[in-house]
């Protein structure tokens, strides 16, 4: 599926992660992420957004080999790295890294921060101990950690302080490409627009890729540049934020915009509100994932899952009913 201009740096083809988990005196099949086929271009920032416990952060972890999908392929600048061992996807763990939506429990409390900042070149540069320490303190610098709290410990730090030693940790060995766990979520809000900022010129400066995943559709229209909305585990639409948040077309999506809140008293706006509750990923329903939530939703809905289909340049909706919905809320 093309849905930007660009090169390719790393795609999800079918990715699927399955879970087998009790319930009773039996188990049950979860299926946390099913079938996603999502590509991710040299440069830009994806946002992943949806519910939670659609399956974002599984997928995350799944897409870099941190959980082993159970099936699919992961194509990484043309490698597919389904194929290779555990010792054989080491040389690939500088590039592709991680940042996890806690801070406090991404930090070892038992080391400093310059030494959990340092850690991954030892793991992965070949450069004298000297070079290690120069290019720690460079890195601290760039994340504007103050150099005060270099040789502290996680709990002496703030919240922010952390994450911005996360940070400069994930980008110490120069990826290629970052998936961000909701890596904002944690922190309070006046943290939160410098940490957005800080990622925002890392982007501009490393010329990076980003998977950014979040349930706050303002902190991804800041930051990314294209937008791609799951539920129960399947990519329900993708586009720019521009055909995302100006003319949104799965009934999902409109939902899940309509309850941004608008910073004006008097400002009126209508509310979709969903009925029912999200259905189990142990029991997904059939056909289409949301029908048994959706105002639009038929018979068929219930028989036949629908294909993303192209609606613009860049922009992709999984629903067989999008004429009728667009001419209905349109017209």
């Amino acid at each position: 599926m093309n849905v930007s201009k660009g090169e390719v740096l790393i795609e999800a083809k079918d990715l699927k992660k399955y879970y087998r988990v009790k319930k009773g005196l039996g188990k049950v099949v979860v299926k946390a992420v099913d079938g996603v086929n999502l590509s991710i271009y040299k440069g830009e920032a994806l946002g992943l957004v949806g519910e939670s416990g659609c399956g974002k952060s599984t997928f995350g972890r799944a897409l870099i080999r941190l959980d082993d999908p159970t099936d699919g392929s992961i194509l990484y600048d043309g490698q597919n790295l389904m194929t290779l061992s555990h010792k054989e996807m080491k040389k690939y763990r500088q590039d592709l890294q991680i940042i996890f939506q806690d801070p406090s429990a991404s930090l070892n409390p038992r080391k400093t921060i310059f030494d959990s900042v340092r850690l991954p070149l030892r793991v992965h540069a070949e450069l004298s101990e000297a070079e290690q320490l120069k290019r720690t303190a460079e890195m601290l610098r760039y994340v504007e950690l103050q150099e005060d709290n270099w040789y502290r410990y996680p709990h002496e730090l703030s919240g922010g302080q952390k994450q911005r030693a996360v940070i400069a940790r994930a980008l110490i060995v120069h990826p290629k490409f970052i998936v961000g766990d909701e890596p904002v979520s944690a922190l309070d809000v006046s943290i939160q627009s410098q940490i957005l900022n800080l990622l925002k010129r890392i982007l501009r400066d490393e010329q990076l890729s980003l998977l950014f995943i979040s349930h706050n559709l303002s902190v991804v229209r800041f930051l990314c540049d294209r937008i791609a909305v799951m539920y129960l585990g399947r990519i329900l639409e993708i586009g720019s934020k521009e055909e995302i948040f100006g003319d949104p077309a799965h009934p999902y999506t409109r939902a899940l915009m309509s309850a941004i809140p608008i910073p004006d008293v008097h400002a009126r706006k209508k509310r979709v509100v969903l009925s029912g509750d999200v259905p189990s990923p142990s029991a997904p329903p059939s056909g289409c994932p949301f029908h048994t939530r959706c105002p639009y939703a038929v018979e068929q809905c219930s028989v036949k899952e629908p294909e993303l289909h192209c609606i613009g340049e860049t922009h992709f909706a999984a629903c067989d009913r999008l004429t009728s919905i667009r001419e209905e809320n349109h017209g």
